[in-house]
């Protein structure tokens, strides 16, 4: 079931885009904790809305310019987002009701490998196609679309979707992409389509290894994930290799893997950011040099932001953030974003904010988790926030100070930094 189907439980501390519905153990155990003080909260929440611009991951309607965007205004891809097992011969297309599509990147992992999917756009504007051909098996497609409306509105949306894969098989779909240079704080992560019930056979079959050499060690986060990290993040110029043998492994009765490939990634730079809520402040350096302090707006009493170390799993230059995906209903409907990163699978991003005013940035903490820094709408290259994404990349460490939040979980994106490298090799099936 995907996000737009079921109303997921409020949390604290996140914000997010309209994408698969992720995170539901971490959300879970918010819901039970926001339940003891929902009274109180929604007081408290309704006073502060009522005060001062809600920044990071939503504001008001009347600071965004008008009322949040309707169903019928959205961009519409099909399959659903978060549908799995679609068909090769399946419809696929983006549309948009009016206006046209400003921009359509669709990207393809899986054991076909990964690809950019080339498409066509309508005469009109108004839909997007694959050229001619069946989709790829096993396979995760992954749509980035940005379309203006009839009153040259811009909207933005990220979806994804699974291919078909026959019954009684799996495979693993994996981060980072094939022949990639990221950050220094990237995780080696596996998610496999079905739980695996033989973990040590499967664990058998993935070797990472690094040039020059480290220790790296596996843990699994249930059944269906497995993970591999260094005791420490990895240093610049790495070479990783990842070896999946899992072609005719046998994961439980009746179900055996389909791949055979290798994957290669360079680590880049070394770059870490560190927000300090109680400051209002993000420090940036790239190896131990400052590079910027920058300030920001992070969450509010009622909604703060994790503590601890994450890291930048997805970068968009403008994304749709709805409230209503993660349990706030219409508090925000911003669906032009600009200079969105990923931190967490529950919602957490760094991104710009053009609808807070400016006292806000390095002064209040005003968002509903997320980490906000002052942008112009439609994305400035010289703003704090397009300075940051600029001189960022997947794979580079965020670290979150002083907030009232607890840590973030390790398995809520790739926080495996979270947890003692002794206790992260007793994740390990094979002991």
């Amino acid at each position: 079931m995907t996000v737009h189907e079921k109303r997921r439980p409020k949390v604290r501390g996140n914000c997010r885009v309209r994408g698969p519905a992720e995170g539901m153990a971490d959300g879970r155990a918010r819901k039970r904790r926001r339940a003891a003080r929902a009274g109180r909260a929604a007081v408290v929440l309704v006073a502060a809305l009522a005060a001062v611009a809600t920044a990071g991951c939503g504001g008001s309607d009347a600071l965004i310019g008008g009322k949040p965007r309707s169903p019928a205004q959205t961009i519409r891809v099909t399959p659903g987002n978060g549908t799995q097992g679609v068909r090769p011969d399946g419809r696929f297309e983006v549309r948009v009701p009016d206006g046209r599509l400003e921009r359509v990147e669709v990207r393809r992992t899986g054991d076909a490998g990964a690809a950019v999917v080339g498409g066509r756009l309508s005469t009109d504007g108004l839909s997007w196609r694959p050229l001619p051909g069946p989709l790829e098996l096993g396979s995760k497609y992954t749509v980035d679309a940005v379309a203006l409306d009839g009153s040259g509105r811009r909207s933005a949306r990220h979806t994804t979707f699974t291919t078909y894969v026959p019954p009684h098989r799996f495979i693993g779909f994996y981060t980072p992409e094939n022949n990639t240079t990221v950050g220094t704080g990237i995780i080696v992560s596996l998610d496999f389509n079905r739980g695996i019930v033989d973990r040590a056979a499967v664990e058998r079959a993935v070797t990472v290894k690094a040039e020059p050499a480290v220790e790296i060690a596996p843990h699994w986060f249930g059944r269906r994930r497995l993970d591999f990290r260094p005791r420490a993040r990895w240093r610049p110029g790495t070479v990783v290799t990842v070896d999946l043998r899992l072609r005719d492994v046998k994961a439980g009765p009746g179900a055996y893997g389909t791949q055979r490939k290798t994957i290669r990634f360079r680590i880049g730079r070394d770059q870490i950011s560190t927000v300090d809520v109680a400051k209002h402040r993000m420090t940036v350096r790239r190896s131990g040099r400052v590079l910027a302090n920058l300030p920001i707006t992070a969450g509010n009493a009622q909604n703060p932001t994790y503590n601890g170390k994450m890291v930048i799993l997805e970068r968009h230059a403008v994304t749709r953030m709805d409230g209503d995906t993660v349990g706030f209903g219409a508090e925000y409907d911003i669906p032009d974003v600009p200079h969105a990163m990923r931190l967490t699978r529950s919602g957490t991003f760094l991104h710009g904010n053009y609808w807070a005013r400016p006292q806000v940035f390095g002064g209040i903490n005003t968002s509903h988790g997320c980490v906000g820094l002052k942008d112009i709408k439609g994305g400035g290259p010289h703003t704090p926030a397009g300075w940051l994404f600029a001189h960022s990349r997947v794979g580079d460490t965020v670290e979150v100070r002083n907030s009232r939040d607890r840590t973030v979980a390790p398995s809520n994106g790739l926080g495996g930094w979270n947890m003692p490298w002794e206790k992260w090799k007793r994740g390990s099936a094979l002991g």
